[in-house]
């Protein structure tokens, strides 16, 4: 069974699914299971876009760091990013200690789902920016050749020349919010923005260094050491990034956080064997514009939380659809032109063959 066999892929996590639905349905009855696969399917829509550009970065780094990302990124995802991250933002906003927002995040969830919606502009400027940062600097890259919306792509891509021009366009992006948002909002949304643009250039930035200036690869080109732990630290904070809304969004559905943790667990856990499948598949290689669909999702879905601000909620249904639509896009078009090549192909070799014969 090679490598990239889906069974050695996804086995496990369609143990834990089996698993955890099993304790679901025992204790909450069907109502709750059917809740638990609503919020895994939630998850797993929100961040395929995030799995695209995870296999991306999980490709350079070594094999130890690969299985980190596996075993230690997943307790991260799932514990710390879906758990104990909103509870900290909410202690952030409310003033309240730790251990009085655990509180009522377990026993008085709507409480809970009331105040983590009060400190939603925190999330909405920090993961809005990062995720703009994000798309932006994929397409502001002059030295990318290869195009998929070539009328906004081609001049995306001249205009990364300018030296510093993402850090420029993000600086008046964090203005713009300033100015405009509701004044007992500028100054969380001021620092929020800036804290995502700048760990987002300050990781990506580290990454780099470290493999240039100290040549932290091994014999076979993967990053290790101080390079290898700047990248995953940054595919954590991405990770972080996408999950927020399905954390919020996941209130709508139910005001169980021990079942919104569960369910959104098992979508996180998904989403690691994508990303895993994706690598080993050589997937974005396969399908020349899947890149590029992925990085115009994030685009709008930063755009999307960026508006939130603004008071504009869009339903969860689209918000999560986004993100299938421009990769599935970005993957239909990949699929025709390659059909289309090999037509081309096919039919300038047949005369040189019937000549020949």
């Amino acid at each position: 069974m090679h490598a990239a066999h889906p069974f050695r892929i996804f086995w496990f996590s369609c143990l834990i699914s089996i698993i955890l639905g099993a304790i679901v349905g025992i204790y909450g009855g069907l109502a709750a299971l059917w809740l638990f696969v609503v919020l895994a399917i939630l998850e797993v829509t929100f961040s395929f876009d995030n799995a695209v550009i995870n296999s991306k970065i999980l490709v350079r780094l070594s094999p130890l760091w690969q299985k980190l990302f596996l075993t230690l990124g997943i307790f991260i995802a799932v514990f710390l990013v879906r758990f104990a991250l909103p509870i900290f933002i909410v202690q952030l906003a409310t003033g309240l200690s730790f251990g009085v927002v655990v509180g009522l995040a377990i026993n008085a969830p709507e409480i809970y789902a009331a105040e983590l919606h009060h400190a939603a502009p925190i999330i909405d400027a920090f993961g809005g920016t990062f995720l703009l940062m994000l798309g932006l600097s994929y397409f502001l890259d002059h030295e990318k050749v290869v195009h998929w919306l070539h009328y906004i792509e081609r001049p995306l891509a001249r205009a990364g020349q300018i030296r510093y021009i993402k850090l420029i366009i993000m600086a008046l992006v964090a203005l713009l919010l300033y100015l405009t948002v509701d004044d007992k909002l500028k100054t969380t949304v001021l620092i929020s923005s800036v804290i995502g643009i700048v760990l987002q250039f300050g990781l990506h930035s580290l990454a780099v260094l470290f493999e240039k200036k100290f040549g932290n690869t091994n014999k076979s080109g993967h990053l290790v050491g101080m390079a290898a732990f700047a990248s995953f630290m940054y595919l954590e904070v991405l990770d972080a990034s996408f999950s927020f809304d399905g954390v919020i969004g996941a209130f709508a559905i139910t005001s169980s956080v021990l079942l919104i943790v569960a369910g959104l667990g098992v979508g996180a856990f998904w989403v690691r064997s994508l990303t895993i499948y994706l690598m080993r598949a050589g997937t974005l290689a396969k399908y020349r514009y899947l890149e590029h669909g992925a990085h115009w999702a994030i685009l709008a879905l930063g755009l999307v939380m960026l508006i939130k601000l603004y008071h504009v909620e869009l339903p969860e249904v689209v918000t999560g659809s986004l993100g299938l639509v421009f990769i599935g896009t970005a993957l239909a078009t990949s699929v025709l032109e390659k059909r289309s090549q090999t037509a081309k192909l096919r039919a300038h070799r047949s005369p040189t063959r019937h000549r020949d014969s």
